[in-house]
């Protein structure tokens, strides 16, 4: 049987320093964002971990990979987009990697490592949270082969935690 996953308010040095990483790895004011001092509670669950900041699910972590959920509209409108082709959005949403193949649109320019949102093409709603393996140049010229690293999808872990909590 799985273990509950475990929940708990940061303290406020923890709070402080998990503040002071979301500015530094996400490149936005956190304290300008949320306040000085917003309520921070986390979900541990076997392998990720889900921030709520004042009662909202808006990032996850798995390991050092800190990334916003797919709940943080507001920070998903500023980041580059790529947009999947129909064909693949049951593969993303099942956690495959984002191929080439795949992919229509780049909207914006990202650098290798940057998290990128990946959209469906029909309703261009967000599916899925990804770290790029390439400059967004070269992945517009690539036709076959990996280009993002899927971290976070509709349905996966984060996402079923995340509507568990919510009742």
């Amino acid at each position: 049987m799985p273990e509950a996953p475990r929940r708990y308010f940061l303290r406020k040095k923890e709070r402080k320093s998990f503040l002071q990483e979301i500015s530094e790895k996400l490149e936005i004011d956190a304290e300008q964002v949320f306040g000085s001092k917003p309520q921070t509670e986390v979900i541990e669950t076997a392998k990720y971990n889900i921030f709520f900041i004042n009662g909202l699910p808006l990032f996850a972590k798995l390991g050092e990979d800190l990334f916003p959920t797919l709940y943080f509209k507001d920070h998903l409108s500023l980041m580059p987009k790529i947009i999947v082709n129909m064909g693949a959005v049951p593969h993303v949403c099942n956690g495959a990697d984002i191929m080439a193949p795949g992919i229509v649109e780049i909207q914006g320019e990202f650098a290798k490592e940057s998290l990128v949102l990946v959209l469906d093409e029909r309703n261009r709603r967000p599916i899925a949270i990804a770290r790029s393996l390439f400059d967004s140049g070269p992945a517009k010229t690539l036709k076959k082969g990996r280009i993002l690293r899927n971290l976070h999808w509709v349905g996966d872990v984060v996402w079923q935690a995340i509507k568990a909590s919510q009742g």
